[in-house]
């Protein structure tokens, strides 16, 4: 029976990191708006605009793929459930 909790809640663990994906998705939705504002506005500063609305989707993404390894290991390599074997 404690084993059947564990996992249980590895799941619903695995569940809520994956909601870090959709911040993530959100923050790059938003600096791909306001880059591509921020170029229309100043076209000669493209470059630069773009470098920085690259390094802030990156970090963004991170977020995502964080929470992607935690609900993977949660889900397959599960550490809790040596405890109760």
């Amino acid at each position: 029976m404690e084993k059947a909790i564990v996992l249980a809640g590895s799941a619903i663990g695995a569940g809520l990191a994956m909601i870090a994906g959709i911040g993530a998705g959100i923050g790059q939705g938003f600096a791909a708006g306001k880059g591509a504002e921020a170029v229309g506005k100043q076209p000669e500063a493209q470059g630069d605009i773009i470098k920085t609305m690259l390094l802030g989707a990156a970090v963004a993404e991170s977020t995502g793929i964080y929470g992607l390894v935690i609900a993977i290991i949660l889900l397959f390599v599960n550490p809790f459930i040596k405890y109760f074997m």
